[in-house]
């Protein structure tokens, strides 16, 4: 049961320590002897049971998701693009919104129009925004 120890054992080992990983990691090890006891009673040698065990039990993205650790690089790189994406927003709302007020001052100073146009174009980084904080 030690080659059982030593994969979950690395399935946790990027994982910061808490109680809550090692209550995780020990049901999960628990869990996966089971499973190599209940192979093994319906004839299974012990070392093809604690492989099967091992491969039927597959990868534990989901519970890292949860413990808040990130598990593919991927998901690294789409909060950075999301982050990305935001400042683009920031810096292209702040430049449409001067061209508005430019626009307004230059051709019609005594109607102050560039307010509506600026409520439109700042929903833009707001929903940037709310989509970098659901993604971090």
């Amino acid at each position: 049961m030690n080659k059982i120890k030593n994969h979950v054992d690395d399935l946790f080992e990027d994982i910061p320590k808490s109680e809550e990983r090692e209550t995780i990691k020990q049901e999960i090890y628990q869990n996966l002897e089971e499973k190599v006891y209940d192979l093994m009673v319906q004839g299974k040698e012990e070392e093809d049971a604690i492989n099967k065990a091992i491969v039927e039990f597959g990868n534990i993205d989901e519970i890292k998701s949860e413990l808040g650790v990130f598990s593919t690089n991927k998901d690294v790189k789409r909060i950075e693009r999301a982050k990305i994406d935001l400042n683009f927003s920031i810096w292209g709302s702040i430049l449409i919104i001067v061209l508005m007020v430019f626009i307004n001052m230059y051709y019609s100073p005594s109607t102050i129009w560039f307010v509506y146009p600026t409520f439109a174009v700042l929903w833009w980084p707001l929903s940037m925004f709310y989509r970098w904080r659901k993604l971090k």
